[in-house]
């Protein structure tokens, strides 16, 4: 209620006995009047001689007592039982001034007692609710929050939910739940939310109901699958075919978007028709043989049958016996026939294989060609750099960097290739970094990437699996590589394209964590892993997050391809798993993206909060918009691009807030602004941000504007204080205090996140190691070596030593453990750290990592 009671208490006679005390039976408790019906305030005591109410100080007159006597049956003591009313006017005379009170005095011979206080209070219920719930319309599976805010009160107002006049229990539906502040969430909606809901609230006084919100849940049309294509409509020639689809995969519901595209498609189509075979003329009689015959033959080739067409009807071969006249016997015998038919066929077989042996001889030189012209890529002009030695005593350690980024390999297949079959690969044996694939799918050549990507990109954007992608080259980087690897970076932007997230389905609490990132061609199997370096805002624990790396399949369905913790070394995907980013180790190129589900509410992910305003305020309205990021490096740039052609500056230094799986939403507030040079144009005490907006992260920009007016043009000094927290969690608070037209030191922060550099690295010169040295290391380190002085002691110390059974399943595990290495430092790698673990291995050849300038 409110207010505590005070405590029995006893004044007993000095000397007296103290078990005569007098006790209270009953003592008088708090009560509530209600509308003008007075209240009945009773009190009790053995044994008592006396019993006298007080309120709030003053003794209640004798008369308003009703007093009953009576004889305690146990103890035979005296027993005195006494009433009194107390009316609303009473106590609407202290109203507001403290709270009304009565106490009970009971008297014996050995003392007085004071009883426990009772407050009595004014129960009333304000008609009026401080906020009602909204009419929405919202998708299917989309979150559903409708606010309430009872009316003021006393005793404050319970709260309960209709549906259509039912009421919503959450004990019997585990997708709906009631916040404290009276809030309904609907976590997935369903097509039976759909329906008219109010906010009853209640207390003694009275009940009160809220104006009725409709909600709506619709449901977007889905396309079924192409039925098959028809028979062509000509039996023999051109003609068409068609096939359909309907849009009932969902079929549109509530208002719901009608499915966009056609649901019939034509195409030409062309049968052959049937050819009836005709025989040729016939050939000349042959000569005539010793049996006085000869012949002549025909083919069914005027035309040849084809297309189901008949054979041609009759002999093609006719004989008949040769006149007197042409039957010429010749003087030669049967064995001067057979002589020269021998000699001939002899003829024959040494000229086939004079042809066999010639043609083995040529393919065998142009393999040494290949070989030759392949093996020139190794042998190109080295650049060395000017590096550093990490120590003194080793002054070639990690320094030569050669440059083979001129010459590049280039893909020509499918993007797209059959998978009943494995790839073809082409090894090479000492290439540890990407090797070409084979099967005559790649050329050496040397070009610029840029002047083939206009064409690189046209022939993504023709293939299905890369339609959702944004056209044009600005949120895409080309380059070519061979198997020296090299690096792709995006430079100056992020994910764009609004669509993108959406095509990612997350069922129950999974959550996106990264950006989706995609690279091709996708299909395509390597013969060595790639790595992918993607940021996430996960904040990674064991017990918290159940992390699995999701790859859209050819035919765009998402598959988890694997779930981090639980890795089999022979598997085709490996994600190294750090604070900010993680590293996907993959074999096969294509869209990949870090999907978390929560596995209790310690699980949280890092937004980005970012405060911005204009940069030139013209008018008497001056708007702070406060953004609430994912905490990547693309989400950031994204929105500095967006503020830039906004004209807006930066404000505060960025902060982080750890957003917890809670199904709290997220507040902003604003305070301590001025009044005399400014006031604010918010109509409510703060704004929220829902939290399955942020938690499902298909939401782009969230943003929140506080609109503020200055009293007078004049007025350029804004002091402020702007809270970001998350109800029941993390929150953050920024102390905003500068100039609106001079102020511009936080601008340099801007200048930090916008990149420039190549978005294309080819071959060595993209990497901190040096060829020749990491190829010394490599060769050293990858045999077991009984001392431990081995790649597995190199991975302990590069703290790498948690995977030994991957990169033990690979064919170079030092090559592996290098590639990671590249990865985690890029661009300011501290050569110095690995030159120090490499040379602590303990390797008998004190020269085994330095390099000569002769070996250049």
């Amino acid at each position: 209620t409110g207010a505590q009671q005070s405590a029995t208490v006893a004044n007993p006679v000095p000397g007296a006995n103290p078990d005569l005390l007098p006790h209270f039976l009953v003592e008088p408790e708090d009560v509530y009047i209600v509308k003008n019906k007075p209240v009945l305030l009773v009190c009790k005591a053995v044994p008592a001689t006396q019993i006298f109410f007080k309120c709030n100080g003053e003794w209640v007159r004798q008369v308003d007592h009703v007093i009953e006597r009576s004889t305690d049956g146990s103890s035979g003591l005296p027993t005195m039982e006494v009433r009194i009313n107390v009316s609303r006017q009473q106590v609407e005379k202290v109203f507001g001034l403290e709270e009304y009170w009565c106490q009970c005095v009971a008297w014996s011979s050995s003392g007085t007692t004071k009883s426990q206080k009772a407050y009595i209070r004014i129960a009333y219920l304000r008609k009026n609710f401080e906020q009602e719930p909204l009419a929405k319309e919202v998708s299917l599976e989309q979150g559903i929050v409708l606010p309430c805010r009872p009316p003021e009160g006393i005793p404050p107002a319970e709260v309960e939910w209709l549906r259509n006049e039912d009421l919503v229990d959450p004990s019997l539906d585990p997708n709906v739940y009631i916040t404290r502040e009276h809030s309904l969430v609907v976590r997935q909606a369903r097509l039976a939310d759909t329906a008219n809901y109010t906010c009853v609230a209640k207390n003694i006084v009275a009940r009160r109901r809220s104006a009725s919100a409709a909600v709506i849940v619709y449901v977007n049309g889905g396309w079924s699958t192409w039925t098959e294509w028809s028979v062509c409509s000509a039996s023999c020639g051109r003609g068409w075919q068609k096939r359909s689809r309907s849009c009932t995969n969902p079929a549109p519901l509530n208002g719901g978007a009608f499915c966009e595209g056609q649901n019939v498609q034509k195409t030409a189509c062309a049968t052959l028709c049937p050819v009836d075979g005709s025989w040729s003329p016939w050939s000349k009689w042959s000569a005539c043989g010793l049996d006085c015959t000869h012949w002549r033959s025909r083919e069914c080739s005027d035309p040849a049958p084809r297309n189901g067409g008949e054979e041609c009807q009759g002999a093609d071969l006719d004989s008949r016996n040769c006149t007197s006249d042409l039957c010429v016997h010749t003087a030669s015998g049967p064995e001067d026939v057979a002589l020269y038919v021998g000699l001939i066929a002899v003829a024959v077989c040494l000229v086939l294989l004079l042809l066999v042996l010639i043609l083995v001889y040529c393919r065998k030189k142009e393999g040494l060609d290949s070989d030759v012209a392949d093996s020139s890529i190794l042998t190109s002009g080295f650049q060395p750099v000017s590096i550093k030695p990490s120590k003194a005593d080793n002054p070639h350690l990690l320094t030569i960097q050669p440059d083979l980024s001129t010459t590049t390999t280039t893909y020509q297949g499918s993007l797209c290739p059959r998978q009943d079959g494995p790839s073809p690969k082409f090894q090479l044996t000492n290439g540890h970094l990407l090797s070409p694939l084979g099967g005559g799918r790649h050329t050496l050549h040397h070009s610029s990437p840029t002047s083939e990507a206009e064409e690189f990109v046209s022939r993504l954007s023709t293939q299905t699996y890369f339609r959702s992608l944004p056209r044009g080259t600005s949120n895409m980087t080309y380059g070519t590589f061979n198997f020296l690897g090299g690096r792709l970076m995006i430079p100056n932007t992020g994910r764009k394209h609004p669509r993108v997230p959406q095509e990612l389905p997350l069922a129950g609490c999974q959550t996106l964590l990264s950006p989706i990132v995609s690279c091709g061609p996708p299909g395509v199997l390597l013969t060595r892993p790639v790595i992918l370096a993607m940021d996430h805002c996960g904040e990674p624990s064991p017990d918290s997050w159940s992390l699995r790396l999701k790859k859209q399949s050819c035919e765009g369905s998402w598959e988890d391809v694997l779930h981090l913790g639980e890795e089999a070394p022979s598997h085709l995907y490996y994600c190294q798993l750090e604070a900010s980013a993680c590293y996907v180790f993959t074999e096969q190129l294509g869209r990949f993206a870090l999907v978390g589900e929560a596995l209790s509410v310690a699980a949280a992910k890092r937004l980005k909060l970012l405060l911005f305003a204009p940069l030139a305020c013209t008018s008497l309205e001056y708007n702070i918009r406060v953004y609430c990021l994912h905490d990547t490096h693309d989400a950031l740039k994204e929105v500095v691009q967006l503020e830039k052609q906004l004209g807006g500056q930066l404000i505060q230094e960025p902060r982080v807030l750890h957003f917890k799986d809670s199904y709290h939403n997220l507040r902003l507030s604003i305070h301590d602004v001025p009044s005399s040079l400014w006031k604010s144009k918010l109509l409510v005490s703060y704004q929220e941000i829902p939290f399955y907006h942020i938690w499902n992260g298909t939401q782009q920009y969230l943003h929140c504007t506080f609109t503020l007016e200055r009293v007078s043009p004049s007025t350029s000094d804004l002091a402020c204080k702007l809270w970001v927290w998350q109800v029941e969690g993390d929150g953050q608070s920024f102390n905003i205090n500068f100039n609106i037209t001079k102020d511009t030191r936080f601008a340099e922060l801007l200048a930090l996140e916008s990149e420039g550099g190549v978005p294309a690295l080819v071959g060595p010169s993209a990497f901190k190691i040096p060829f020749l040295i990491r190829q010394k290391i490599i060769s050293s380190l990858d045999p077991p070596c009984s001392r431990g002085a081995d790649w597995r002691t190199l991975a302990q110390k590069l703290h790498l030593d948690s995977h030994l059974s991957f990169f033990a399943s690979k064919p170079s595990p030092t090559a592996m453990i290098l590639n990671l290495w590249e990865a985690r430092h890029f661009p300011n790698g501290n050569l110095s750290q690995l030159a120090a673990a490499v040379a602590g291995l303990g390797q008998p050849d004190a020269g085994l990592f330095t390099v000569s300038e002769a070996e250049c």
